[in-house]
């Protein structure tokens, strides 16, 4: 009786075994709050659409994984076997070659420190000569090995912003005065970087982890870059913010002070669009000097927008010629108006910019790039 009740009293409920998320895993950043990135089963034609400020038209496709013709494996296999090697070695024995010269240069010296900064900029003297020098020689010669054997530079006159800029510089002032105190460029590659360097070797603005690279760290230090923690809202936002105002203006009135080099855009695109400009760089109300960063390309596009960095370093050293092109617009100096209005004249000069590069306008973000990233991703890896 006592198993006949048993049989007949039900089961308790059993949960069904969760199915596996086959999901792609995106690669975190430790460093960064994680946040949930949608990733939609939306067509890769219906987010080119979207995001097409970040949209590969080279012949690798999206994130560089596209397939090939049989011709362009040969050519990229070729590349592998010719040119990846002696790129690889001759890129590091030239980042070696500078890293060295920075530390005998700064040997016994104690780094200024700042705002939780810390650079060795401030020094003068031969020191810093050597370093400056040296780092447009050598960053010259990084691009020369990267195949970029030209570079093409063009300068506009001074009538190219009567359109867009009613107040010219004033002609009762000094040439110290006149002087931007900082550089604006369109951002397209951590190429870009080396470019800067090689024109006028200006601070930069980096992620707080780039002083703590093998190498890479003490030439940022050199460089005499500001820091920041790029997703952090802590209290030193202000303080980092401060820092970069004071340096433009301290650029601004002396010429042995490094100009401030910044990408308002805040990321990388595929080098036809122009994103929206944050106000940092024109907080300080000084002049600025936009620059036009363009690498055409026949086979592989060096534009940094929706590929890893590693695999986009093997397909520019495996192609055999690269290049790009340079346009220098008039310094900018900014009216009463805009001088108040920071939004304002961040605006202004992103219409110029746009209007003399060509360049499509575009209202979207990093943020929006990295949902963009996250789908491509994931609707790749179901392929």
């Amino acid at each position: 009786m006592e198993y006949e009740l048993k049989a007949l009293a039900p089961a308790p409920p059993v949960d069904p075994k969760p199915e596996p998320d086959e999901r792609p895993l995106l690669k975190i950043d430790p460093q960064t709050p994680q946040t949930q990135i949608p990733v939609t089963n939306q067509s890769i034609e219906e987010l080119e659409k979207k995001y097409a400020a970040f949209v590969r038209q080279d012949v690798y496709g999206s994130m560089g994984r596209g397939k090939l013709r049989l011709s362009e494996k040969l050519l990229l296999g070729l590349g592998m076997v010719v040119l990846l090697p002696m790129r690889v070695i001759a890129g590091t024995l030239l980042l070696v070659i500078y890293y060295v010269i920075c530390r005998v240069c700064t040997a016994f010296l104690t780094p200024y420190r700042e705002e939780e900064q810390e650079d060795y900029a401030h020094m003068g003297g031969c020191r810093r000569a050597v370093i400056v020098q040296s780092g447009r020689l050598l960053s010259r010669a990084l691009l020369f090995v990267f195949g970029f054997y030209w570079i093409r530079g063009t300068s506009r006159s001074n009538e190219v912003d009567g359109q867009f800029n009613n107040e010219t510089a004033p002609r009762d002032q000094s040439a110290e005065l006149e002087r931007p105190g900082a550089i604006i460029s369109n951002h397209v590659s951590y190429l870009d970087i080396l470019y800067h360097m090689y024109y006028c070797f200006p601070s930069f603005v980096a992620k707080r982890s780039v002083a703590k690279l093998p190498l890479i760290g003490l030439i940022s230090k050199c460089l005499g870059c500001i820091y920041v923690q790029r997703e952090s809202k802590s209290s030193n936002f202000k303080g980092v913010s401060g820092v970069v105002n004071e340096r433009i203006q301290v650029a601004h009135q002396n010429k042995c002070a490094p100009k401030m080099m910044l990408f308002p855009e805040g990321t990388t695109t595929n080098g036809e669009y122009l994103l929206p400009f944050k106000t940092g760089a024109f907080l300080a109300k000084t002049p600025v000097l936009p620059v036009l960063l363009r690498y055409p390309y026949k086979r592989f596009s060096p534009a940094w927008d929706s590929i890893s960095g590693k695999r986009h370093l093997i397909l520019l050293l495996c192609q055999f010629v690269n290049y790009i092109e340079v346009t220098k617009l008039p310094i900018y100096y900014p009216s009463e108006q805009e001088k108040e209005h920071p939004k304002l004249y961040a605006e202004n000069v992103r219409q110029l910019m746009a209007h003399e590069g060509n360049l499509i306008l575009s209202d979207i973000g990093l943020a929006e790039k990295r949902v963009y990233h996250a789908a491509l991703n994931g609707l790749l890896s179901q392929r």
